[in-house]
C-alpha cells in the first residue's frame, strides 16, 4: 500500500512540475497541473434509455461441474482447455479488487481470486489465466468481439446489458458512493450539486449515468478510476463517485480522502461472457454455487474489502 501511496504521491510532484506561461508580463507564471489523457470535462453522458423488463440478477441454472480437463465435446469450456489457457478481461488499478502487487508484481485481489477459481476448474490449475487489462469502456465491446472468454470488472448487471452479453449469477454486491478531500465539508451529492461542483466517474459506468441525472452537478469522465482520484487530489474534482468496493481502494491509497454520504444505489457485479456461450455461463455459475458453498468466496471477501464490514454472499437467482 505505501509503494501505490508512493506512485501517486510522483504523479502529483509531476504535474505540480509543470510550467505553462502565465499572463504577460508574469516573471513568475502559475503551475497548472496536467490532467491524465482522455478526461472529458464536462462530460457529454446520454440520457438514460428505457429499461427492457428483467430481473437482471437471474442467470442461467448451473449444470454439474465437470472434472478439469474432461469438458463436454464442442463445449465453450472444451475450446477453452484446447487453447491451454482462460482469457479473462480485468482491472488491474483496482487496489484490492484487481491490481499489481508493487512486491511481487503479481496480480491480485478479490476478482483475481475468482478468475483463479475458474482457471482450477477448467484445468486443475489456478495458474492458466491469461489477463487482459481493459477500460470499463471496453469491457462490453471485447466480449461482443469474442477478444475475450469472460469479464471480471465490477460489471453492474442491467436489463439493457443483458441485450448484449450474458452475466453469471452475482458475485460481488456493492453500492454506489462518493469520496473527497477530507476537509471539504462536502457530506453528499446534494452538497456538491448546491456549488455546481464536478463529479467524476469512468466513462461508459452506469455510475457516471446516475451522477449526471443529479441537476446541478458537472460529470466528469476518465477512462480509468484512478485517474478519478488524480483530479481529485488536484482540486479538478469535488468527488469520486463509483462502487463502495471501488472505492475502498482509492481510500487506502489516499488517507487524504473519505468515503462520506449514504448509498444512493445498488450495485450487482456479475462474470460477463459473451452471449454465444450459454453453456459456459452454466459453468461458471457452477463454479460460483462451489465457492459460496465452501466459503471461499465469502473468506477472499474479507480478506480483500473486510473494511466494507461482514460479507455479503448473494444468494444466486435463476431465470431457468
Amino acid at each position: 500500500m505505501r509503494r501505490l501511496s508512493l506512485v501517486l504521491a510522483v504523479l502529483l510532484l509531476a504535474a505540480c512540475s509543470a510550467s505553462p506561461a502565465g499572463p504577460e508580463g508574469d516573471d513568475h507564471p502559475a503551475a497548472v497541473a496536467p490532467r491524465p489523457v482522455n478526461v472529458a470535462d464536462p462530460a457529454v453522458v446520454p440520457s438514460p434509455s428505457a429499461q427492457p423488463e428483467c430481473n437482471p440478477e437471474a442467470s442461467y441454472r448451473p449444470k454439474a461441474v465437470p472434472a478439469p480437463g474432461r469438458m463436454p465435446a464442442g463445449s465453450a469450456m472444451q475450446k477453452i482447455v484446447q487453447r491451454g489457457r482462460v482469457i479473462i478481461g480485468i482491472d488491474q488499478n483496482a487496489y484490492l479488487l484487481a491490481y499489481r502487487d508493487p512486491t511481487t508484481g503479481e496480480l491480485t485481489g478479490f476478482e483475481i481470486d475468482l478468475a483463479r477459481e475458474i482457471s482450477r476448474a477448467l484445468f486443475g490449475s489456478p495458474d492458466k489465466v491469461q489477463f487482459r487489462h481493459i477500460t470499463t469502456a471496453d469491457r462490453i465491446p471485447v466480449l461482443q468481439r469474442r477478444e475475450v472468454d469472460m469479464v471480471i470488472r465490477t460489471i453492474t448487471m442491467t436489463c439493457s446489458r443483458w441485450e448484449q452479453i450474458n452475466f453469471s449469477t452475482e458475485y460481488l454486491r456493492a453500492r454506489q458512493r462518493i469520496v473527497v478531500n477530507r476537509g471539504s465539508g462536502i457530506t453528499s451529492l446534494d452538497d456538491i450539486a448546491a456549488r455546481r461542483g464536478k463529479v467524476c466517474a469512468t466513462k461508459g459506468s452506469t455510475s457516471i449515468a446516475k451522477v449526471a441525472a443529479v441537476p446541478g452537478i458537472v460529470p466528469v469522465t476518465t477512462d480509468i478510476t484512478l485517474d478519478c482520484l488524480v483530479l481529485l487530489q488536484q482540486g479538478q474534482v469535488d468527488a469520486v463517485s463509483t462502487n463502495d468496493t471501488i472505492l475502498l481502494g482509492l481510500v487506502a491509497q489516499d488517507p487524504g480522502t473519505e468515503m462520506v454520504g449514504p448509498p444512493f444505489s445498488s450495485e450487482p457485479s456479475g462474470v460477463g461472457i459473451p452471449k454465444e456461450d450459454v453453456d459456459l455461463v452454466r459453468f461458471v455459475n457452477g463454479v460460483l454455487e462451489r465457492v459460496r458453498s465452501s466459503g471461499a468466496l465469502a473468506r477472499s471477501y474479507q480478506r480483500w474489502l473486510g473494511g466494507l464490514g461482514a460479507a455479503p454472499v448473494p444468494a444466486a437467482v435463476y431465470r431457468d
